[in-house]
């Protein structure tokens, strides 16, 4: 009786002190962790030194400029943070995906196929000066970084209903989502009409 309950005491002990079975593997925070570095250092890079005019210029009457992509990743960044966080409240299931991994990858590179934002998440044009908006889009970046590097969570058998993905799927559809808006200001850079410094 005594070695019986002994070993369910030593059982409880390692049970608690070891990391959760289903936290992330180490490959799949490597990777969520350099997509997250990588889009932070790209966004910086390309708007940082362009001219007011350059912030402003919309190739069309009915496309988004720079400064307007600006705005929505700062505006999207606090809503798809509560959606990673809404998920991680909720008890944990199993189902399958709608998507793979490497579906989240390319979603961030293929820029054929276009999408709207719904209306919540449209830039309103209160983004005046580029410094606020790099700011309050690297405090959001830096928390979901920080959340990577460090967390122990399950995110694979949590889900997020807007995406129909797993939350770890959705973590790095965040930063592949910016990776698309990085694209979307290359493009707006390489119009003909672009304004010279």
């Amino acid at each position: 009786m005594c070695t019986i309950t002994a070993t369910t005491a030593l059982l409880a002990l390692v049970a608690s002190s070891a990391p959760h079975a289903f936290s992330l593997t180490e490959l799949e925070r490597q990777r969520l962790v350099a997509h997250l570095e990588v889009t932070a250092s790209w966004l910086v890079d390309e708007v940082s030194g362009l001219t007011p005019a350059q912030l402003q210029f919309r190739r069309a009457p009915n496309e988004w400029s720079i400064l307007q992509v600006v705005e929505h990743l700062v505006v999207v960044g606090p809503i798809y943070w509560q959606d990673l966080q809404k998920a991680m409240k909720a008890p944990p299931g199993s189902r399958s995906n709608a998507s793979t991994d490497a579906d989240i990858l390319w979603y961030g590179i293929d820029r054929t196929r276009r999408e709207s934002a719904i209306p919540t998440e449209v830039p309103k044009g209160q983004l005046r000066d580029l410094r606020t908006g790099l700011e309050a889009y690297r405090k959001q970046h830096a928390q979901l970084l920080q959340y990577a590097r460090t967390t122990t969570d399950d995110l694979r058998s949590h889900f997020v209903e807007r995406q129909g993905s797993d939350a770890y799927q959705w973590a790095l559809l965040i930063s592949t989502h910016e990776q698309r808006h990085i694209l979307q200001i290359r493009e707006i850079k390489a119009a003909p009409k672009f304004p010279k410094k």
